[in-house]
């Protein structure tokens, strides 16, 4: 079969293009989140919340954290689902194959063991719900076993078997605290059945929308995967081994004029997440350092790549001093020498990324603009 030829050039735009990250920026949350496929939440705020650093390195000041707690809580346009923030019409992609949960031997039979546990959940949030898992009773009869931080959380850990069986949802959150109720009452009652084939088809092809290139195989990674089985044209990457799949939707605007931007980005931002792929792609090399003791880290605790035009060009390793009231930059982290033009777009994006949050703007390695 013959394979699209692609240069690197093309291949890092399509990128930047099927993230976002182009200069004709997204104007709404919502339809950003159906390109994207998702947001992911995750509870380090060295900065902002991911879910939030993501949206503005989209949307830029005008998206507020209000407008995505409104499309979760009250339109129900977007739903919270295994960590993710999701479309809500994508649910059904994703509770295809609710029945074969828990997976496991051993978890099933922990799962059918408890049913009278399951019983007192469904019963209490019914009566009584929303509620936070707190609130909620541990009548299980056989526990959790676990040697890890998970042993004898067993109202959270059936929780979480029943929101993936489509049974509980997310209704909402007060401040880090999920709110559970019934499906019935967040859900909406019209959403479709897919069968689990027609599923993974269709998130392979969403999923290859959204990262506009991608291999079609690996090994997965927590959350999200960042393969695409069949979806999408097969095609070669100049100078990189193997062979990628890319959206069709892309291929058809890649002579197109393209014009790019500085942005800065999530560590956990779908254009860098993929480690492999950044490096394959972008030759950047990039992990996240917060699991590492202070003196092993190379760019910092949250260190946010830098993506200028089609090329991810360095680090920023910067934390907001809430008690300060300051986002401060300890180091500016240049994979290539910053041309003045790079060294301006950080610093615009540093100063938005302050005035957006309400903070001042400081440390040594702010750059200058007479750099």
């Amino acid at each position: 079969m013959d394979l699209e030829r692609l240069t690197g050039e093309q291949a890092r735009r399509i990128a930047v293009r099927a993230q976002l990250l182009d200069a004709p920026r997204p104007v709404e949350l919502v339809e950003m989140v159906r390109q994207l496929t998702l947001l992911q939440l995750d509870p380090t705020a060295a900065v902002a919340p991911s879910a939030d650093l993501v949206a503005w390195s989209r949307l830029g000041s005008s998206y507020e954290p209000a407008q995505l707690k409104k499309a979760l809580e009250q339109d129900r346009s977007l739903v919270e689902f295994n960590a993710l923030i999701r479309p809500m019409e994508d649910l059904p992609l994703y509770l295809a194959d609710a029945d074969e949960v828990p997976r496991y031997p051993d978890s099933r039979a922990w799962f059918e063991g408890n049913a009278s546990f399951r019983r007192d959940i469904l019963s209490r949030l019914d009566a009584e719900g929303p509620l936070q898992s707190k609130d909620i009773p541990d009548t299980c009869v056989v526990p959790w076993p676990s040697t890890g931080w998970t042993n004898n959380r067993n109202v959270t850990q059936m929780l979480e078997f029943l929101i993936a069986r489509g049974e509980v949802a997310i209704a909402g959150r007060q401040g880090r605290q999920r709110i559970w109720d019934l499906s019935s009452r967040v859900y909406p009652a019209d959403l479709p059945h897919v069968t689990p084939a027609d599923a993974k088809r269709i998130r392979d092809e969403r999923r290859l929308r959204a990262l506009g290139i991608a291999r079609a195989t690996g090994t997965n990674m927590p959350a999200e995967p960042p393969f695409v089985g069949e979806a999408g044209v097969a095609a070669a990457v100049h100078g990189v081994a193997g062979e990628w799949r890319v959206d069709p939707g892309q291929l058809e605007r890649v002579d197109d004029e393209f014009e790019g931007r500085t942005a800065l980005l999530s560590p956990f931002d779908r254009l860098s997440h993929d480690r492999k792929r950044a490096l394959e792609l972008f030759g950047f090399d990039y992990t996240l350092e917060m699991y590492k003791p202070a003196a092993q880290r190379r760019w910092g605790y949250f260190a946010l790549p830098v993506l200028h035009g089609d090329r991810l060009v360095g680090k920023v390793d910067g934390t907001v001093d809430r008690k300060a009231k300051v986002l401060r930059v300890n180091a500016l982290h240049q994979d290539v020498r910053f041309t003045r033009a790079m060294t301006a777009g950080v610093l615009a994006e540093l100063e938005d990324l302050a005035a957006w949050l309400g903070v001042g703007l400081d440390g040594p390695g702010l750059p200058s603009r007479r750099t």
